[in-house]
């Protein structure tokens, strides 16, 4: 068995110049001088490799266990012969251990479970060129027939993955089966109860029938202590409402947003100041919670639970109210506005595609028995293998009393929180990891006791609701692109610049302490730092990816 282990954390500018020196070419996976792998691979199917070898993983551990004790990868090793040595610094420390790695040149084979968070469009096309990640696309149609698959079925994923040096130095998580996937961000939602002391019988369509909706919420008593507690609109700092409420104004994004091929910066639009003014008179009138900037989750949910909060951002309702899913039937999902600046519904749509859940780095002696052993996940039954994990830890087949096999949960799952025992079996637990999403249908789901009937309901609830409000006015604001090095360079100091003061101005509008009469001062203070520039590179961007 053969054995690789990440040494000790090399320190110091000397090793990160030697290897940025070393590593100044361009990248060739086929490259010549390529040394011959002693990791010999079988046909197909399992197990992977003739010998069992190891690997080693960097990921992000977000605290439900350790790596190594996870039987989804105890598991697997057994069926392909291949292990790992896990790295896994907490998640709030993955970014800072990710770059020191990639600097110093210390690297693992493969780094697992980043996200673009963590592992940068700039890193990938960086490292990527220098030769640190090893380049994918020749070697996915031999050994990922799974993903390969996706890919031609599916040619925007390939476009959204390929660098513009023509190379895919990640693979990504696609989310294309589950009504959800198209969310950006967790939708908003009303309070249910609230409406039915209301009788609110229709949801606002329009941003006058919100705001009149808001004011009986404040004012009416709908949480019925007969205290003025309610506060009909929160969130934190902005960051879950201000997709939904921005496209009542015919906006997209909170920055670039592309439009028939056109791109322009949102927050300088006409439109920008009509969603400014509106939040605005919401703040001065107490409708929007006062605390919405300076509040964290935590905050946010205690009041759910208080029955203080008419709508709100969350995944799912229960999240904050603190209900179950069969009361969170009740809480209706937000229906999107339209307004005087946009007659039309429109809201922001997720691509389906993560980038940045799997890299192979130069250190890895076989990049193809790492890319068979994450193909699977790729596959209908790999998906549901990785989220679920092996038959008999979260659950095992029973019988029930008309003779069929069924899947429940075992005894050692506490079914108020499957989520506590999922977390500490399968990475696929608060992480973008490399797999697909599976449509969760009838044989796959999991039962109490073999003879309950299956409860739908509230997955159902979740799609009719989606298709019904969200799908029909969901746009992508802008194609899944990369930018090349050279661009990343021209803008990387305007687009830092250009987010940091536009969330500083946008509380500063919403709260009152800047006047929205500075807005000319505000647009120009924008073109300043050279918004011009920046939206001319994206322009190229898409550009680029409309033509491929």
């Amino acid at each position: 068995m053969k054995v690789k282990k990440m040494t000790k954390v090399l320190s110091g500018l000397f090793i990160c110049s030697m290897v940025l020196t070393a590593c100044g070419g361009s990248n060739d996976s086929s490259s010549s001088d390529k040394k011959e792998s002693s990791v010999k691979l079988t046909t197909e199917g399992f197990p992977i490799v003739e010998e069992e070898t190891t690997f080693t993983m960097m990921a992000p551990n977000v605290g439900m266990a350790e790596w190594k004790d996870m039987p989804l990868f105890q598991d697997y090793a057994e069926k392909t012969g291949i292990n790992f040595d896990f790295v896994t610094p907490p998640s709030s420390d993955f970014s800072t251990k990710l770059n020191l790695a990639l600097a110093s040149g210390d690297l693992p084979d493969v780094i697992y479970g980043a996200g673009s968070g963590s592992l940068t469009d700039s890193m990938v096309i960086e490292y990527g060129e220098q030769g640190t990640f090893v380049a994918l696309e020749d070697l996915i149609a031999d050994n990922m027939p799974n993903f390969n698959k996706l890919l031609e079925e599916n040619p925007e994923i390939r476009k959204s993955i390929t660098t513009p040096d023509g190379h895919i130095y990640t693979l990504p998580t696609v989310s294309m089966n589950e009504p959800s996937a198209i969310w950006p961000r967790g939708p908003m939602w009303y309070r249910g109860e609230w409406l039915e002391a209301l009788d609110v019988k229709e949801l606002p369509k329009t941003t006058d029938e919100f705001y009149d909706l808001l004011v009986r919420m404040r004012d009416e008593d709908p949480n019925g202590n007969g205290k003025k507690d309610e506060i009909p609109l929160t969130d934190v700092k902005m960051e879950s409402t201000r997709p939904w409420l921005m496209a009542a104004f015919g906006l997209k994004a909170f920055g670039v947003q592309e439009d028939d091929g056109k791109v322009t910066y949102a927050p300088m639009t006409e439109n920008y100041k009509g969603y400014l003014e509106f939040m605005n008179k919401l703040y001065s009138e107490k409708l929007l919670d006062q605390e919405v900037f300076s509040q964290a989750d935590e905050q946010k949910k205690s009041k759910g639970q208080k029955n203080q909060l008419g709508l709100f951002p969350d995944w799912f309702s229960y999240f904050t109210t603190g209900k179950d899913e069969k009361g969170a039937l009740e809480d209706p999902m937000f229906q999107p506005l339209t307004s005087e600046y946009s007659e039309e519904a429109v809201v922001p749509k997720s691509p389906g595609i993560s980038r940045g859940t799997f890299a192979i780095t130069k250190e890895a002696e076989s990049p193809e028995a790492l890319l068979r052993w994450v193909d699977y996940f790729y596959g209908p039954e790999g998906a549901y293998y990785i989220n679920k994990g092996p038959e008999g830890v979260l659950w095992e087949w029973a019988e029930n009393s008309k003779g069929e096999k069924v899947r429940v949960y075992t005894d050692i799952v506490d079914t108020t929180n499957v989520e506590e025992t999922r977390g500490k079996l399968t990475p696929a637990y608060g992480l973008t990891i490399p797999n697909i999403d599976f449509k969760n249908t009838d044989d796959l789901m999991i039962r109490n006791e073999a003879d309950d009937e299956l409860d739908t309901s509230f997955a159902d609830f979740i799609a009719t609701e989606t298709e019904s409000k969200l799908a029909p006015a969901g746009e992508v604001p802008m194609p899944l692109i990369y930018l090349s090095k050279d661009e990343i360079d021209q803008i990387k100091d305007t687009q830092t610049d250009l987010q940091t003061y536009i969330e500083q101005m946008e509380a500063k509008f919403i709260t009152g302490v800047e006047p929205l009469s500075n807005w000319d001062k505000y647009v120009k203070t924008i073109e300043s730092m050279g918004v011009d520039k920046y939206v001319e590179v994206y322009q190229q961007a898409v550009d680029r990816y409309n033509q491929n």
